[in-house]
Parts: C-alpha cells; sequence; structure tokens
C-alpha cells in the first residue's frame, strides 16, 4: 500500500520554509500531494492558478530527486476532507515555534477525531528558515524589501514583479 502524504497550505507565496518542509516530508511517503487551500473570504496575493504553478515549479525537483510522485491540487473543504478524498493517511504540518505547536495539536485532534486513519506528522523547521512566514514575505517585498534569503529567486523575481 502506497504512503500517500497530503502537504496542506496557502502557497501565497512558497518560501524557503515551504521547501524546507517538502525536503523533510518526501523520505516519509511515496506520495507528496501539495494541496493549496482555496477560500473566498481570503484574498491572496497570487491566483490559484499561479500558486499551483510555483508549487509544481519548486517542489518537482526535490520529488523527481527522491524518486517520490509529487501531485499538487486545490480545495476548499476542510482539509482532512481533502486529505481523505486523496487517499492520503498521512498529513504533513510544518512547525517553527511553541505557538505553532499548540494550535497544530488543536488541528491534530480534531483532524482525528473526523479521519482516524489519517495521521498528522509534524515536520519541525530547521533553524535558518523559523522566522520565515509568507506573510513576512508578503510585507516586506510590499515595501520593497529584499527577499531573497527567504524564497527561492523565481519567487523573489515574481514579487517584485507584483509589486513594482
Amino acid at each position: 500500500m502506497p504512503r500517500i502524504a497530503l502537504y496542506p497550505g496557502s502557497f501565497d507565496p512558497v518560501t524557503n520554509g515551504h521547501l524546507d518542509v517538502v525536503r523533510h516530508a518526501i523520505p516519509l511517503c511515496d506520495k507528496l500531494i501539495v494541496a493549496i487551500g482555496v477560500s473566498s473570504a481570503k484574498k491572496p496575493l497570487f491566483s490559484t492558478e499561479e500558486r499551483l504553478e510555483m508549487v509544481r515549479a519548486m517542489f518537482e525537483p526535490i520529488a523527481r530527486k527522491a524518486g517520490c510522485a509529487l501531485d499538487c491540487t486545490t480545495y476548499d473543504n476542510l482539509t482532512v476532507t481533502a486529505a481523505q478524498k486523496a487517499g492520503a493517511t498521512i498529513m504533513i504540518r510544518g512547525l517553527r515555534d511553541g505557538t505553532d505547536m499548540d494550535y497544530e495539536m488543536q488541528l491534530a485532534g480534531m483532524n482525528e477525531a473526523m479521519a482516524p486513519e489519517v495521521h498528522t506528522v509534524f515536520v519541525p523547521a530547521s533553524p535558518a528558515v523559523r522566522p520565515i512566514t509568507a506573510t513576512l514575505v508578503r510585507q516586506i517585498a510590499a515595501m520593497g524589501g529584499d527577499v531573497s534569503a527567504f524564497v527561492p529567486p523565481a519567487i523573489a523575481k515574481s514579487l517584485k514583479s507584483k509589486f513594482s
């Protein structure tokens, strides 16, 4: 039985923190599904299509090198429901700090109550990427700051283009 993992997020934009989580998650599964949450209540900087392109471009080389299948998709329902529909039995969640841990433990408990067959796996962020959030990256880029230490070069270029 293949080990299928779902890595959910907004990926607005993809950051070096996301890359770090993927590098650590890939060895845990045979197939990684990166799922972009889409909500009408949120106004992302990048369109859903742009985010799907970014995710594919940034994560595909990592998956290919490791021999792991990669799929990219969107969802607009409960994350645990998206995992079930995808056939995932592993949900990947990145942790930067204790605040993330408290929140993610609550989510994991609720998800387990709704779908006991989906197991949450926490991936701690490497020290170099712990302070990175997509929100801060967007704010820095919007104010003309240099985000090259926080995102891959292609993403930095896309951010610069968005704010020029």
